[in-house]
């Protein structure tokens, strides 16, 4: 023992004295400084090397530690440059054609890391895109248990129609806005991952220091990647023979796509719905799912439609492959030839590949059906399932902290103006725990990078989702969430719900005006530009008076108005002391609304907005913001119970 420990001192001994002078990642030709504040700059060279950083005017030294690691911090700057940044050690580096600005992080799941590309008038946009002090660095999609010190592979570009395509759009139309208003260099440094919860982007010693999560995190084994890898390995086979009640096998897998396979045996799933939300939990791997349907007679044109599957799937009739479709979001449409259908009982197989976050079939279940020239057979309901493999990695969202670790972590102490965050999707199941996650995340943040700094966040945007206001909604909870945590300072919260063309799409595409809006916070709070409107209306009181109950609202702008050319307010509803809301018609009265309902005589609460689609709530102020969707009661909520687990 002693021996292989002095083996791995000698190892390190010999890494650390061979090392050369570096930079940090985050460092490269074309970046931005945050201007106005004392700029981190930090390497490795070898055990007492003196290191000279020069930059601008300034020319600072330090010394290399032990391990090798030194760090400097250049005085403030003002907006400004091409400069360049020099490191001389034992060895010499040039970092060229660095601005200063303001930097801002870019970070959350898939609605943030949507592209300029995938955005409204993206070929337009792109053509337009001449901004050279916009820079943009895309952080590597990475996970580890424990904290990395750097990355690799990541570089700045330069904003212009040949690299713009790629930024992050929400983050791009934010620094549009602001250089035009601001006329400084704008870098944005896009952390981001579809489909990552919000666990997965905070510390270990974030949970730690959180009554609500220190026992969950105390269960979190103190080990590498690999080693979790295994411990999962081992608990996901375990519970899929529990759930399967058989051992785990592929003996039978080459016949799960024929039609005469027994099934029977097999477990059921309800597609399409994501099998997170049922029976097999969070699972990644490969699952066989089976529906029978039957004929009555020979078509002449059979075609199996199918809304979307996650990720990837290779689809079979009859035992006949008839497709095979990679994407998580691709609708599905596979012709199937009449000669390999039987008149009565006929079988779909469809073997599944998830790769991670959301599984199975997803989508509107009226669009999973088989279409033929004489009638539709709808496909949704039970299908039979069986798991033939689990995915033999870590996915980042199956323990805390992964991407914290890997693309946080590492750009420690580097220093930035704010947050723009764009999450909360794939927390839905636990909403009512986002009101302690979420603010944890922004407190936790703060403390790793010690500044207060500002962190502007967009609500979830209109989505059809099961539930309402008398059955549950945990959309509109999470929502309400995200506003309860307008409570922690220096934050502000950009309003979506109108910025939806297909409420079926979770990633609506105009992500000009989600930009824009959070441009607006950071206009008005951070630049203290005061004139700039920056929210819609927000609830501040009802009262009922002669049969009416009267709201009013504080983010009036210049007064409230709706799109309506009648009038009409949408989104209102009221309940009595039974506890059961009913639509109430709404109108705007000068700064107030009015509403009424013939089905309750004697409103207590009021929901507003209260819905996963709320892109039909048409309460505005004059400057265009949406209002913000509220409830005034403070009756159990749906997801009360739902809690994160390591599992």
């Amino acid at each position: 023992m002693k021996l292989k420990y002095s083996l791995i001192v000698l190892l390190l001994s010999t890494v650390i004295t061979n090392a050369q002078t570096s930079l940090a990642s985050i460092f490269s030709d074309n970046m931005v400084l945050q201007r106005n504040t004392k700029i981190p700059v930090w390497g490795y060279d070898k055990p007492n090397t003196t290191v000279t950083v020069k930059f601008h005017h300034q020319v600072k030294k330090v010394k290399a530690s032990k391990d090798g690691k030194w760090t400097i911090y250049l005085n403030n700057e003002n907006a400004g440059g091409p400069y360049t940044l020099s490191v001389k050690g034992s060895h010499s580096i040039e970092i060229k054609n660095v601005l200063v600005g303001e930097v801002w992080i870019c970070s959350g799941q898939s609605n943030m890391e949507w592209s300029v590309g995938q955005s409204d008038n993206s070929k337009e946009e792109i053509l337009k895109a001449n901004f050279p002090t916009i820079r943009h660095i895309k952080i590597p999609k990475q996970i580890n248990s424990v904290p990395n010190t750097d990355f690799k592979d990541a570089f700045w570009q330069i904003c212009s129609p040949e690299t713009v395509a790629d930024f992050t759009g929400v983050g791009y139309y934010f620094a549009k806005e602001l250089t035009q208003k601001l006329n400084i260099p704008i870098g944005l440094i896009n952390a981001t991952w579809g489909g990552t919860n919000i666990e997965t982007w905070i510390s270990r010693e974030g949970f730690e220091n959180s009554n609500e999560f220190k026992e969950m995190i105390a269960q979190m084994p103190k080990v590498n990647i690999d080693s979790l890898l295994e411990s999962k390995m081992i608990v996901a086979k375990k519970d899929i023979e529990t759930l399967q009640k058989s051992k785990f096998t592929t003996d039978n897998v080459p016949f799960y796509k024929d039609l005469n396979f027994d099934d029977s045996q097999w477990l059921t799933l309800n597609q399409p719905q994501p099998w997170e939300e049922q029976i097999l939990g969070n699972f990644d791997g490969v699952v066989w799912l089976r529906k029978h349907f039957t004929l009555n007679e020979k078509p002449k044109s059979v075609a199996l439609e199918i809304p979307a599957i996650d990720d990837n799937d290779e689809t079979f009739v009859n035992g006949i492959r008839v497709g095979k479709t990679n994407g998580w979001d691709a609708k599905r449409s596979y012709l199937i030839p009449t000669e390999i259908l039987n008149i009565g009982d006929n079988v779909i197989a469809v073997r599944v590949t998830d790769t991670g976050a959301g599984g199975g079939m997803h989508g509107q279940s009226k669009s999973l059906k088989i279409v033929t020239d004489k009638e539709e057979i709808p496909l949704s309901g039970l299908w039979k399932f069986q798991v033939e493999s689990i995915l033999n990695n870590v996915n980042q969202n199956e323990f805390p902290s992964l991407c914290y670790n890997a693309m946080i972590h590492p750009l420690i102490p580097f220093a930035f103006k704010g947050v723009i965050w764009y999450q909360g999707e794939s927390n839905e199941q636990r909403a009512y725990q986002y009101k302690k996650a979420f603010p944890l995340l922004i407190e936790d943040w703060r403390s790793k990078f010690k500044s207060d700094f500002p962190f502007y966040f967009v609500q979830l945007a209109s989505f059809v989702t099961k539930g309402n206001s008398n059955e549950g909604c945990a959309w509109a909870e999470l929502r309400e969430a995200q506003t309860q945590t307008l409570k922690l300072k220096n934050t502000g919260m950009a309003v979506s719900t109108d910025l939806v063309v297909n409420p079926f799409d979770i990633h609506p595409t105009n992500k000009q005006d989600v930009g824009k809006r959070l441009a607006a916070i950071s206009l008005h709070n951070t630049y203290n530009q005061k004139s700039v409107c920056f929210s819609g209306p927000t609830f501040k009181s009802f009262r009922n008076s002669d049969g009416k109950t009267i709201l009013t609202f504080e983010n009036l702008g210049s007064g409230l108005m709706t799109k309506d050319k009648y009038g009409y307010i949408k989104g209102f509803e009221v309940a009595g002391e039974d506890k059961v809301f009913h639509y109430a018609k709404a109108e705007i009265v000068y700064d107030n609304v009015v509403i009424t309902s013939n089905k309750v005589a004697n409103p207590i609460a009021v929901r507003f907005g209260w819905m996963g689609d709320a892109s039909e709530c048409n309460l505005f102020n004059n400057e265009g913001f949406p209002a913000v969707p509220f409830r005034t009661d403070d009756w159990k909520l749906s997801t009360e119970s739902e809690k994160y687990k390591i599992n």
